[in-house]
């Protein structure tokens, strides 16, 4: 008897304890923050029905929100939006932009939106600036594989709080992933709505297991990083200045493999 109310007791005092207390941010002010997308999507590193023309490969403006744990843009596994759909198929952002002033205005969840210019081809970089704040600490966005049936990079919820600072710089390497809208197997395939909609997937180079899939590549593990964003914190000192254009290096991430 003693044991089994101590054991409830415990179980009591844990209950009434904040969730994710120590997931809180607690830095004092906010900060701001250039992101830069870059493009790694080039015949070489994926030769396997590589868009060449009508249209070649591209990848649309960077569309993304600074945001708290209440909203979520999108997330794998779950079903994507009617703003997501849009812009995933046809890169069309006004229901996405929508959606997320709603978010905004009925749960106080939306910092900012943020966006940043199409890239023309498969390679390059683009770049703006977003600001967070220690309600509002996380991250998301899209860009639209062009040209694809619904095929996205993005990040989900990205943290750039650490307990009471803001991160210096991070990096993350960017694949594709499948809206569950359409179901195209190629870039180039023609429209054909996937009914009832499916969740949002990673494609990787074995799933969907389908030779026709353009990411297709069965003797990889994994495919290389179509893409990568990097976000790096925006000093004081530099507020007000017109930020330079960050050439990152280049990581080789080219697919060696037999297409037929």
């Amino acid at each position: 008897k003693v044991l089994w109310t101590v054991l409830v007791t415990m179980l009591g005092y844990s209950s009434s304890l904040p969730v994710g207390e120590d997931a809180l941010c607690t830095a004092e002010e906010l900060a701001k923050y250039r992101i830069i997308f870059t493009g790694k999507w080039s015949q070489t590193a994926f030769p396997k029905q590589y868009p060449l023309y009508r249209p070649p490969a591209q990848w649309s403006s960077l569309l993304g929100v600074t945001h708290s744990s209440d909203y979520s843009m999108w997330k794998k596994n779950e079903y994507a939006s009617n703003g997501v759909r849009d812009f995933a198929e046809k890169g069309e952002a006004w229901a996405l932009m929508k959606e997320i002033e709603e978010a905004g205005e009925k749960i106080q969840s939306v910092h900012g939106i943020f966006s940043a210019p199409a890239i023309s081809s498969g390679t390059g970089q683009t770049s703006t600036e977003l600001e967070v704040h220690p309600r509002h600490p996380l991250v998301s966005f899209v860009v639209r594989i062009v040209p694809s049936p619904d095929w996205f990079v993005g990040i989900d919820s990205l943290d750039l709080c650490e307990g009471d600072h803001w991160m210096d710089e991070v990096s993350v390497d960017l694949f594709p992933y499948d809206a569950g809208t359409d179901s195209g197997f190629t870039f180039s395939s023609p429209n054909f709505a996937t009914i009832p909609q499916d969740t949002v997937t990673e494609i990787t180079c074995s799933s969907p297991s389908h030779p026709a899939n353009s990411f297709y590549y069965p003797k990889l593990k994994i495919l290389p990083p179509i893409a990568q964003v990097t976000m790096v914190k925006i000093k004081k000192s530099q507020l007000g200045l017109s930020a330079p254009f960050i050439n990152l290096p280049a990581k080789s991430n080219e697919i060696i493999d037999t297409v037929s």
